[in-house]
């Protein structure tokens, strides 16, 4: 099993290598929208215009050479939009199900809070079933499937904030920062003084699926486990953490504690590991919990985030 990990691990390693010619920077945004890929879950990439949430979805549709499918999201986008509709042929006399751009590997929403919630809600038999359903026909939608979705945090006007039943089905929230002006000089370079070479595959999906099935043996030593779950369980008011009680209108679902432990296992394996670390629950569990926290009023006044909730609980653990 050490031998299966070291190859997998090498393997990625090369992914991550060739993500890193067209993407500069931002290699712990690429590492979590990675595993949360290999874990089958939905990732939401938060941050400001132009910071290449964008060219990162393209750039590992293209290494990993899988069928990518782009929608804008905009006020008027419809439901049908995206999942496709029944169309009428003459020539057959019948109705025909055209495909819509939700039937692909990699499919980008980008600026998912633009659209209207109905047309969000298109995405949720998606996001959780793998399947889309119009009229009485259900159709399956190709594997592996992902949902990669950005939005912009500092916009309000004209946007429409994503329901908690839609925030609990992403596996993942990053936020994206901005580079640093060594990294933007490279950016710059990289993108102005050249035509820029686009990477290349050298991974299918099929790499993730052994790197997924060799994480679900990767064992979690029972005080581990509880420390996941305790972790899951504080953020609930009703438990007795004062900072729950105080700052938290509702804590983390089930999905997280699930997320946390599968996020932890595939974090073990790609660092070489055969075994779940304090170290590796920690390291996920800001991307798991921090979109799956329902502040009240009093953390809005007082300037406290999801963030400096997790911070502390994870010191005070």
């Amino acid at each position: 099993m050490e031998e299966k990990i070291k190859q997998l691990n090498e393997m990625f390693e090369r992914v991550r290598q060739e993500i890193g010619t067209a993407i500069i920077g931002q290699k712990e945004i690429t590492d979590f929208v990675l595993i949360g890929m290999i874990a089958g879950g939905n990732v939401l990439l938060e941050g400001l215009p132009g910071l290449g949430k964008t060219q990162l979805v393209k750039t590992i549709g293209r290494v990993l050479d899988m069928e990518f499918s782009r929608i804008q999201f905009t006020p008027d986008l419809m439901p049908s939009d995206i999942t496709g509709t029944d169309i009428f042929v003459k020539d057959e006399q019948s109705f025909v199900f055209q495909k819509g751009p939700v039937f692909a590997n990699i499919v980008l929403a980008d600026e998912i809070n633009r659209a209207t919630p109905k047309t969000q809600s298109a995405l949720l038999e998606a996001m959780q079933e793998k399947t889309v359903t119009v009229g009485k026909n259900t159709y399956k939608l190709p594997s592996p499937f992902f949902v990669l979705a950005t939005q912009n945090p500092i916009e309000s006007e004209g946007t429409y904030p994503l329901p908690e039943a839609q925030l609990d089905r992403f596996m993942f929230k990053l936020n994206v920062s901005f580079p640093s002006a060594k990294e933007l000089a490279q950016i710059v370079e990289l993108t102005t003084a050249k035509a820029q070479e686009p990477p290349q595959k050298v991974a299918d999906s099929t790499l993730f699926d052994e790197i997924a099935q060799t994480a679900k043996l990767v064992p979690v030593a029972d005080a581990v486990m509880t420390y996941a779950m305790e972790l899951i369980t504080k953020t609930h008011p009703e438990n007795g953490w004062e900072q729950a009680k105080k700052y938290i209108l509702s804590g983390a679902s089930p999905r997280a504690a699930q997320a946390i432990i599968t996020a932890s296992r595939i974090m073990a394996v790609l660092n070489g590991r055969y075994n779940v670390s304090f170290d590796d629950i920690k390291a996920v569990a800001k991307p798991v919990l921090c979109h799956r926290l329902l502040l009240n009023f009093e953390a809005l006044s007082d300037n406290v985030s999801a963030a400096d909730l997790i911070d502390k609980l994870i010191a005070e653990k």
